[in-house]
């Protein structure tokens, strides 16, 4: 079988990195375990004054934040984050994560290639405490910032981007980084790619309008969806799941798939893909293939 689901209350974040970490917890979602090449999915979380020590990695890191303020110190500057702030952290960029000022922060990962965890050499490197750097509020707008970014509802509601930015609008400027794709009932808003030097993976917030629907197609690539709102009907291998919030669904290269939005109200999700999609090809819908079998007198 080429894909997996994981529910809601199946998810529950372990404490992680021990020696190098203080109220740190990791559940990884998607992985070996599941039959992953490509894709290490987590859900992170951090208690007020934890932290994770500074390290690098020899894997690329996505991250989106779902509640709370923790703060990324990467390449030796600190970003307070907050919902719906996201970004990449480089292949060997030192980083280290603190705890918010209080509560707790939680944030979802996707690591690739997936990390060897004790499996051939080490790919993974800690390089002590995070101490004496400089906090700084994170500036979307800066042309400098290059490996972040933060979604807002209005960044995907197609009603918002149909009229002009104000040219002082807290946003980034308005281009194709602010571009919002609509299909079939249908918006897909793209946050993490190659234009923030993510190389191996991307990340993207999708949303269906009630009555919304992806046909049955496939990829040659993986993907995951983690449900943030809503609920929605998905097929995969022929499969019929109901997804609702929390849980997780992930799709292997080929795994046939299609979703279906039932209900009332809108449903959203957060989106990988790994390895990045080609420049061609990277759907390959069921119906086109047969409208060709039957143009043919095939069938």
């Amino acid at each position: 079988m080429s894909h997996h689901v994981a529910r809601a209350n199946e998810i529950k974040p372990l404490p992680a990195y021990e020696r190098n970490s203080s109220g740190f917890r990791r559940s990884s979602v998607i992985g070996r375990a599941c039959d992953a090449v490509h894709t290490d999915l987590g859900f992170c979380e951090i208690d007020a004054g934890g932290r994770i020590d500074v390290h690098v990695q020899s894997f690329e890191e996505l991250f989106y934040v779902t509640e709370g303020s923790p703060t990324l110190i990467l390449d030796g500057h600190g970003y307070p984050l907050c919902p719906g702030a996201c970004g990449v952290i480089p292949i060997g960029t030192p980083h280290a994560w603190l705890g918010p000022a209080t509560g707790t922060a939680k944030w979802i990962d996707m690591l690739t290639p997936i990390p060897r965890d004790g499996r051939g050499p080490s790919d993974l490197f800690f390089l002590g405490r995070p101490e004496g750097v400089p906090v700084e509020a994170l500036d979307i707008r800066d042309p400098r910032t290059q490996h972040f970014f933060r979604m807002t509802d209005d960044d995907i509601t197609l009603e918002k981007l149909k009229v002009g930015a104000r040219v002082d609008a807290p946003t980034v400027s308005a281009s194709m980084a602010t571009a919002l794709l609509a299909y079939s009932g249908i918006a897909v808003k793209m946050l993490v790619d190659q234009r923030m030097s993510a190389a191996l993976a991307t990340m993207f917030m999708v949303e269906y309008q009630p009555g919304g629907v992806a046909h049955d197609h496939d990829h040659p690539l993986e993907e995951s969806y983690s449900i943030l709102e809503g609920e929605v009907e998905a097929v995969a291998d022929g499969t019929t799941y109901l997804l609702q919030k929390g849980d997780v669904l992930w799709t292997g290269v080929g795994c046939i798939h299609a979703f279906r939005n039932p209900s009332n109200s809108t449903v959203r999700w957060l989106e990988t893909q790994s390895p990045q999609p080609p420049a061609r090809h990277s759907y390959r819908f069921d119906r086109d293939w047969e409208y060709l079998e039957h143009k043919l007198g095939q069938k």
